[in-house]
């Protein structure tokens, strides 16, 4: 063995490294190594002659930490790579089936669907079967199907308990016979496939279980119950499943990951080996003991505390705005600070629950001269929910917008086919004329279009421009078609943001006005072109990052601001209803543990949601960090005095907030007395803010902004208030 592999590792990876030839989980805390373990284990197993290089399967989850496996066991030792089997859970079924297409009932070349071709697939079985497409939208038939896949099940295992159902599982069926006439596979059914596969051929799957003495899993913990029902068939009785993960940093839940496969693995393989790697390489004394001070909340961990050779670092930096514009404006302050001292901006990440937030951090980063990108998602008017929504203002606005009317002919789908689009676009050349003006003189349903727009013009004529934008989004089916998507389990969250994205445009359009003499729709239209296309930073330049903190997940940066730490945004609303915020907690836990050196903590008294203020309460989360690592920008209480950010200026609840402490629950109060920015629970309307009072006694009432029912009105004689 090459003296040097171990070098360098501390007891703990050196013990996970070293292990007999058994099951085991290594529990890796953020920052600890965990990839230099996997690859030194494989490394270790081979130069001590115990396996292979041909005997190793390793699973990672992408293909960018497969190809970086790749490299550093090919730094270790002189072996020649090419053959191993490393890779993804759908790279290396492909793999497997390339190998055994007969035993699997396939052709040797049997072609891969991305999610575009899928989609195409089920819109033509769909027009062959002649279903409805309003009725059946076949992007949800087609995350029904995949759904059902990635749960195990084939059609006739799918239990469909009404008429609605059993067409979609007819469908199913007919979706699975066709690709097999065809000779094509999705994603979802090459690991469903390959399970298939090795379940039945007992020869088969013995010959992989003798070869395959030691399997090794990346991110163990992002692992689906069908990819873990693979790896025991796999695995069998006697090899050894070497497990990396982390439970307290399981935040997929969404894509079908399942955290408890990491105790269902300590039960299955009669693991006896648990180390855990709790020393970390990234981040300060204090970052991590604010991490773990959270995380601690949680029921049914396995259980770590990271720690750092590292000093304790600077404390983390808290800061409470009066809304959410003056969050931003603050945040590009401190960053031009830090620039100034030396920071990169490629150093520096905005983490964001809900990708809507980028909006006002997007305008206030471009108004403020500071190029940004945003890593695994689009900038906000770049995105396609809003593309479609602008392209209704367009055609409203000019009718001669050939690229608008294209773009929402048939979105949401009204059953204009690629057929009538091909005959508009040959009467316009041949008349040359624009689009909407043959669009005026054909029939049917073209028709229909053409009056939704009028009408839509007309409905708006009067309007301003937040409630233009209110009533297009209502009015043109966009609403409608994303709140349809959201019934889809596997399209819920997409759908979600996608509302959530709409909700944000009114917001934008309401800040427009306050900021803007000229707050016509055409002006607003320009706009959002122009900050469509500014400040797109280059690939070589230097850029800040923003990003959700799923997608921050696996990076690390210098500075680190945590953005909107707001009840009901983060942790999100959904979770509180569920009462179930461990997966929110160990989100918030990803998002601390991204942070070297410095961290940043803010959220905002009130902030625009829907065209209209609301007011919220400093997230529960932030209670449950050590007052000891906070450094307070603002006062304990919240700021004495009128927030402003061009015309934009908070009610009196801003000002009068200070009467009680941001993060204390107000003392009890008699049913009669209610203070400005006191939290309440109504029986009926749940948990709200007191932002106005008037008079006293039977006769009084109390303005409540309440989360979940808005603002309301109340008597006191019968408000039936209690102080949380």
């Amino acid at each position: 063995m090459n003296p040097t592999l171990l070098s360098g590792l501390n007891p703990e990876q050196r013990a996970a490294v070293e292990l007999p030839a058994r099951s085991a989980l290594i529990l890796a805390g953020a920052g600890s190594g965990k990839t230099r373990v996997l690859t030194t284990r494989i490394a270790y197993l081979i130069s001590t002659g115990q396996v292979s290089p041909h005997g190793i399967l390793a699973v990672t989850f992408t293909n960018k930490a497969a190809k970086e496996m790749v490299t550093r066991l090919s730094a270790m030792l002189p072996i020649n790579t090419r053959g191993m089997w490393i890779g993804t859970f759908h790279g290396l079924c492909n793999r497997m089936l390339r190998a055994h297409h007969r035993e699997a009932n396939l052709p040797q070349t049997f072609q891969i669907l991305d999610s575009g071709d899928q989609l195409s697939a089920i819109k033509r079985l769909m027009k062959a079967m002649n279903v409805d497409d309003e009725k059946y939208p076949p992007r949800e038939m087609q995350n029904f199907i995949s759904g059902r896949k990635e749960e195990g099940l084939r059609a006739h295992e799918v239990e469909a308990y009404d008429p609605y159902t059993r067409r979609k599982v007819e469908v199913f069926a007919e979706y699975d016979a066709q690709c097999q006439r065809e000779g094509v596979v999705d994603f979802s059914e090459l690991l469903l496939r390959c399970y298939e596969l090795l379940s039945r051929n007992q020869s088969l799957r013995e010959h992989y279980q003798e070869r395959f003495k030691h399997i090794l899993v990346d991110e163990f913990q992002d692992t689906n119950p069908l990819q873990y029902r693979w790896l025991k068939l796999l695995a069998g009785q006697n090899n050894a499943l070497f497990a990396v993960g982390d439970d307290d940093q399981s935040i997929y839940a969404f894509r079908g990951a399942n955290v408890g496969n990491m105790q269902e693995l300590l039960r299955d393989f009669h693991v006896e080996n648990v180390i855990k790697l709790e020393q970390n390489y990234r981040s300060h004394g204090n970052i991590l003991e604010a991490a773990n001070a959270l995380i601690q909340n949680n029921r049914n961990r396995l259980g770590k505390n990271l720690w750092t050779d590292a000093d304790k670092g600077e404390q983390i930096r808290v800061y409470e705005a009066g809304t959410d514009v003056d969050e931003a404006a603050f945040i590009v302050d401190e960053i031009k600070q830090l620039n100034r001292e030396g920071v990169r901006l490629s150093e520096v990440a905005l983490l964001y629950r809900s990708n809507a937030q980028s909006r006002v951090l997007e305008h206030a980063l471009v108004s403020g001269g500071l190029s940004y990108r945003v890593y695994g998602g689009l900038r906000f008017f770049e995105r396609q929910e809003i593309k479609h929504a602008l392209a209704y203002l367009r055609l409203m606005e000019n009718t001669d917008d050939d690229n608008a009317l294209l773009r929402i002919i048939n979105f949401p789908t009204r059953g204009i086919g690629a057929r009538s689009i091909e005959q508009l676009q040959e009467s316009a050349r041949i008349n040359n004329t624009t689009l909407w003006d043959a669009a005026a003189r054909a029939g049917g349903k073209v028709t229909a279009f053409v009056g939704l727009i009028e009408s839509l013009r007309s409905g708006t004529q009067s309007l301003p421009l937040p409630e233009i934008m209110e009533h297009v989004l209502q009015h043109s089916g966009l609403v409608t078609h994303y709140e349809t998507e959201k019934a889809s389990v596997s399209k819920r969250r997409e759908a979600e943001e996608r509302l959530e994205n709409l909700n944000e445009l009114i917001s934008s359009a309401t800040l427009f006005v306050h900021e803007n003499e000229d707050d016509s729709l055409t002006a607003f239209l320009t706009h959002a072109t122009l900050e469509s296309g500014e400040h797109q930073a280059g690939d070589s330049e230097d850029a800040l990052h923003l990003m959700t903190v799923h997608s921050a997940k696996g990076l690390e940066f210098h500075t680190v601001f945590i953005t909107g730490l707001e009840e009901s945004l983060f942790p999100h609303q959904n979770s509180i209803d569920n009462g179930d915020l461990d997966e929110e907690r160990r989100l918030m836990y990803v998002a601390i543990t991204r942070a070297r050196r410095r961290l940043y903590l803010t959220f905002a008294q009130s902030r625009m949601l829907h065209g209209q203020t609301h007011y919220s309460t400093a997230s529960s989360f932030l209670r449950e960090l050590p007052e000891e690592l906070l450094h307070w920008l603002t006062p304990r209480v919240s700021a004495r005095k009128t927030f402003h950010t061009g015309s934009y200026e908070t009610s009196s609840y801003a000002r009068a907030f200070a009467a009680s402490p941001a993060m204390e629950k107000a003392p009890p109060a008699p049913d009669s007395v209610w203070r400005i920015g006191q939290r309440v629970f109504h029986q009926k309307f749940g948990e709200g803010v007191v932002t106005d009072t008037e008079g006293g006694g039977s006769e009084g009432r109390v303005q409540v902004n309440f989360k979940r029912a808005g603002s309301k009105w109340l008597a006191l004689e019968y408000a039936k208030l209690t102080a949380v």
